[in-house]
């Protein structure tokens, strides 16, 4: 077994089709789109290297097999902001081989240590966290389009060689309509609030425009932004350009009355985004986006074969918490849900373990848990103590008292 840094367009290719190979008689796994994971490594496509920088290896057998990959990234903004430098790795895919699954960690681990790294994430991607975050340790079903699919055994290979769990992720599940396609009801609870809320003088509600779309982004940035400033005190601010460029791409498969916001006196105050799951077309297209793909993905658009939602991301300004405006977001969206009976499931993901406030408004809105990710985290420098990522969040509040 040898491992080479990816260098060639052959060396790119067989990256991207390693996966193809591995889970070949899994059902359950959908292959991402090849031109997806390559523009992850393209400085013209991925803004991320703006502020860093990223590589990657493949590992081969004797016969020049394909029997690995690994990519390691360094994001500066967010390693400036953690407790010690702190780079990440990810698109680790391995047969069932724990001696070569070190291998590809020991490449990874070595580029970073010689960058200055003192800790790694993973697996994680080289950019925005609604991607390729986390690895898959339970509900091992068709994931939404973003969420991460991987082998069972990786989990023992990531703990086996001294990661450590920083962070769970929970997906939560809620069915929307029935098998008989009746709608199924919101919590009452809930819904009184929400009506109370969208009354109240002052209070606006709008859903997402792509004719506007700049004005939204530009709400999103602000709402996201202030809010996890406070609750996050490393936290690193959403780049408007980088989220402008996210909705362009997702711009095929927008629902627009699937994207709430709220506003107050003419401020934006809180938004929610959730989108058809992609997944559920992409899965018949082995990863390539040619004309004739293209053709087939308008008629399944057309004839509703997205029959899941995935909630990706929402936030409330600090200063309209704990007030029900999430209530009169979801009465919104129960009520675009109700004009479109194709959409049967929505997905919430993902949310912290560390974000005991979301979960609650998960469980409120009568959603399941039904998937949980990980993300890990191994320390390169081990004079410095590991610390899960809320017990960091803990001691910063405890500080801030």
């Amino acid at each position: 077994m040898h491992v080479t840094e990816v260098t060639t367009s052959r060396d790119r290719k067989d990256f991207v089709n390693f996966p193809k190979k591995l889970y070949r008689n899994d059902p359950f796994w959908v292959c991402p789109l090849d031109s997806g994971i390559e523009s992850v490594f393209d400085p013209a496509q991925n803004q991320a290297f703006r502020r860093g920088e990223a590589t990657r290896w493949i590992a081969r057998d004797s016969s020049g097999e394909v029997s690995g990959r690994i990519a390691a990234f360094i994001d500066r903004q967010r390693s400036d902001a953690e407790h010690q430098p702190t780079g990440g790795i990810g698109f680790f895919e391995v047969t069932d081989n724990r001696d070569l699954a070190f291998m590809l960690f020991d490449t990874a681990r070595e580029w970073l240590e010689s960058r200055g790294m003192k800790a790694m994430d993973g697996p994680i991607n080289f950019g925005e966290n609604d991607n390729n975050w986390g690895l898959l340790v339970d509900g091992f079903v068709q994931q939404g389009y973003g969420m991460p699919y991987n082998m069972k055994y990786y989990r023992n290979y990531f703990e086996e060689y001294g990661f450590r769990n920083y962070f769970e992720q929970y997906s939560f599940h809620r069915e929307v309509h029935d098998p008989e396609n009746k709608f199924t009801v919101f919590p009452e609870r809930i819904m009184r609030i929400a009506e109370w809320i969208s009354k109240r003088p002052g209070y606006e509600f709008r859903h997402f425009e792509i004719a506007r779309s700049r004005r939204y982004v530009d709400d999103i940035a602000e709402i996201y932004n202030s809010t996890w400033s406070v609750f996050k005190e490393d936290f690193t601010p959403i780049d408007p350009a980088l989220l402008n460029e996210s909705l362009k791409k997702a711009k095929p498969i927008i629902d627009e009355e699937l994207i709430w916001f709220a506003y107050h006196n003419g401020k934006p105050i809180a938004f929610f985004v959730i989108m058809p799951d992609f997944n559920q077309i992409l899965k018949y297209f082995n990863g390539r986006m040619n004309p004739w793909n293209m053709i087939r993905f308008l008629w399944f658009r057309a004839t509703h074969k997205m029959t899941r939602a995935r909630a990706l991301v929402g936030g409330v300004h600090p200063s309209y918490q704990n007030n029900g405006v999430e209530s009169a977001i979801f009465l919104h969206i129960y009520k675009s849900f109700a004009k479109k009976p194709w959409y049967r499931e929505l997905e919430l993901s993902w949310v912290g373990d560390y974000n005991p406030r979301m979960l609650a408004i998960y469980e409120a809105l009568g959603a399941s848990r039904a998937k949980t990710h990980i993300t890990y985290r191994y320390m390169i420098d081990k004079v410095i103590p590991f610390k899960r990522y809320k017990d960091e969040m803990a001691e910063k509040q405890h500080i801030r008292d």
